[in-house]
């Protein structure tokens, strides 16, 4: 074997190593919900894998759809159209000095206020331009009486091993653990579900600042910069992938345990290990290979552990085999390595020195011995940039102005007016809010379920989509003047299932009008399909739609739209006029479903949050509207009343009625 391949340590025993054990639920004993769920997941995670490079057969198959693949994960990065390269405006706020190189201690804005720290490691004895390195740093906290001094601290012996072997090393930190501390873990801990909303991801302000640091490396005099390379571990692997994607100057990569796939994440439970800075907003409903295809043809060394609990062996071996395929397309496969080493997740030898030589021989030609160990050289506070912390300083709350979200819309004067900013804004919601639900073209069927005795309530069921079954529930008689829907939120559920499920023979005390006939319609994750309780789970439920490019609630979205097409298809109800009942959040996904159905008699909500900002999230939606111009869209060709709400919240609605001439928007006096 070559001497430059020794380093691609292929375990090949390690094959057969099965990956990390899957996320257990605390329940003793999986629920109902459980197992639709987790056969949910399973087909959408199939689906996704087995999608992601249909029509790719050729190279200029690739070619002609690369561009827009980067585009697509800008604008899943928030970074789309790319923010203003503003004045990096650097500062050195000292220098370190060590017999083989100096640490520049170095701080610019990559936008106006978004301070980035960072070290600056540079041989001594440059006598022309040097190949550069990016090194992007991982999860490690270092705080010291409340003071940061940055993660970059952490992983100080990289750049030190760089500069000793003739290399500039920048050492980023990172917004979560620099010396500005922002947020990384908004959905993961802090409940910030209005992220998915905005369609913002803190890998997308890890990804800027990436690219503003090669920037800042490219105005260096020191630096060749035809010679720059990226590298990191864990979270720092996960960046360099999002950097060398997006940036064609990145010229060698080597992220190290930052990359597995949909299955790992999904399946297996691994997004629970990983904080919101690990993921793109998945819009366009990727997996993890597209990302680092993106990469292609330049040289790229993908290096993992086979004991890696977080990114599990067989996920790396599948991303790697696609990698493989789109090498092969560019007749580049000299230039892909896999590096799998004995270990657990840490930052061992063992993927330090193979890294090391892989950059040696893309960006300096050389396959020398390497004799010196990465090895610290100065204390954290040595390292530290700032004296104090800047006024104004952006970084620590960049996840509330990263991604703009849409301006208030000026109410329409005209139908003209109003027509143009209505579709553009259905399109909007197909193309980037609901993308994930199904295509199906037939309206879904009640299917009755048996009763064992003759009740109040006639039970049905049907699918919402493949692995989603729903119950209905509806109590009445034959000789109803009208259909009402109501969509149960977990608190409705509560306090009427016992008559529905326990005591269906007291259902009929359900009905508080006799002319109606009354369907209870229960979405998924509600009553008898609801999941594990365990509120952490729940969380990490929750961001596994995500990953699949839709939110828990656009589902139910969807199963509500479901549902309204059954009941209304079905024999007893299909001449009914049909009026939509619900309240809170749900109301919410109430509001959205009687947009792809046709006219309701009425729409009655209560309680609707005013915005997505406190209601349920739907990806990217806040970039292009809020609640109140759905409200408007919905009152355009159904009756709708707004209860126990403020009416200044719908003021938008409100006024477009008024200017159109639509008298379907009634919200009472709270008295009323």
């Amino acid at each position: 074997m070559k001497p430059a391949l020794l380093f691609l340590v292929f375990l090949m025993f390690a094959f057969s190593l099965s990956a990390a054990p899957a996320v257990q639920s605390k329940d003793p004993q999986p629920t109902h919900g459980d197992k639709m769920l987790a056969n949910y997941f399973l087909a959408e995670t199939t689906k996704l894998s087995q999608d992601g490079f249909k029509g790719i057969h050729t190279l200029a198959d690739w070619d002609a759809k690369k561009s827009e693949y980067r585009r697509q994960l800008s604008e899943m990065l928030g970074l789309w159209p790319m923010p203003e390269r503003t004045d990096l405006k650097p500062v050195i706020t000292g220098i370190l000095e060590h017999p083989e190189f100096t640490v520049e201690k170095l701080q610019f804005q990559s936008s106006p206020g978004l301070y980035v720290t960072a070290n600056v490691y540079v041989p001594r004895n440059l006598t022309k331009p040097a190949p550069a390195i990016l090194y992007v740093s991982g999860h490690a906290k270092v705080v010291t009486n409340g003071i940061s001094y940055g993660n970059k601290t952490a992983y100080q012996e990289h750049g030190a091993w760089f500069a000793r072997n003739g290399y500039v090393c920048l050492v980023l930190d990172t917004i979560q653990l620099g010396e500005i501390q922002g947020i990384h873990h908004g959905t993961y801990r802090e409940k910030l579900w209005w992220w998915n909303s905005r369609g913002y991801t803190p890998a997308g302000v890890e990804a800027w600042n990436g690219i503003r640091a090669l920037d800042y490396l490219q105005s260096r005099p020191d630096v060749d910069a035809k010679r720059l390379g990226v590298t990191g571990r864990s979270g720092g692997g996960a960046y360099s992938w999002y950097v060398m994607a997006l940036d064609d100057r990145i010229k060698v990569g080597v992220p190290v345990a930052g990359i597995t796939d949909l299955e790992n994440h999904i399946v297996d439970g691994c997004v629970e290990g990983h904080c919101d800075c690990m993921f793109m907003v998945n819009t366009y409903r990727w997996d993890y290979g597209m990302l680092a295809a993106l990469a292609a043809p330049r040289p790229l060394l993908l290096a993992n552990s086979d004991k890696d609990k977080i990114f599990p062996l067989d996920g790396v071996m599948r991303i790697h085999s696609q990698l493989q395929r789109i090498y092969e397309l560019h007749s580049a496969t000299s230039k892909l390595g896999l590096l799998i080493t004995e270990g657990p997740h840490e930052d061992t030898q063992d993927l330090q020195l193979p890294t090391f030589r892989w950059f040696n021989r893309f960006l300096k030609h050389s396959d020398a011995v390497i004799e010196m160990a990465a090895t610290n050289h100065f204390t954290p506070d040595e390292l530290k940039v700032f004296a104090d912390l800047p006024k104004g300083e952006r970084t620590s709350k960049i996840h509330d102005s990263f991604v703009e979200l849409a301006d208030t819309p000026p109410v329409p004067t005209s139908e003209t007016e109003w027509k143009s900013r209505r579709e553009d804004w259905k399109k909007f919601l197909e193309e980037k809010v609901f993308a994930a639900w199904p295509r199906e073209n037939e309206p879904a069927q009640l299917r009755p379920i048996p009763e064992s005795k003759k009740t109040a309530i006639h039970r049905f069921e049907f699918v919402s989509q493949e692995n989603v079954i729903l119950p209905v529930y509806v109590v009445g008689n034959s000789k109803a003047k009208r259909l009402v829907i109501r969509v149960l939120d977990q608190l409705e559920w509560n306090s009427v299932s016992a008559k529905l499920e326990t005591d269906p023979q007291n259902a009929s005390a359900l009905i508080t009008d006799k002319d109606a006939a009354i369907a209870f319609v229960v979405p998924r994750g509600i009553g008898p399909t609801a999941w594990s309780s365990d509120l952490t789970k729940a969380t990490h439920i929750r961001r596994r739609f995500m990953l699949l490019g839709t939110t828990l609630d656009a589902m139910r979205v969807w199963d509500i739209r479901r549902a309204i097409g059954a009941l209304s298809n079905h024999r007893d109800f299909k001449r009914l006029p049909v009026e939509l009942q619900a309240s809170g959040e749900m109301g919410v996904n109430a509001l959205y479903a009687s947009l792809f159905v046709a006219p309701l008699q009425q729409i009655e909500l209560s309680n609707l949050p005013a915005s997505h900002s406190s209601g349920p999230d739907y990806l990217n939606v806040l970039k292009a509207m809020d609640i109140p111009q759905v409200v408007a869209m919905v009152a355009e060709k159904s009756r709708v009343r707004l209860l126990h709400t403020d009416s200044a919240h719908w003021d938008f609605a409100i006024s477009s009625g008024r200017n159109l001439g639509w008298k379907t928007l009634v919200i009472p006096a709270p008295t009323e």
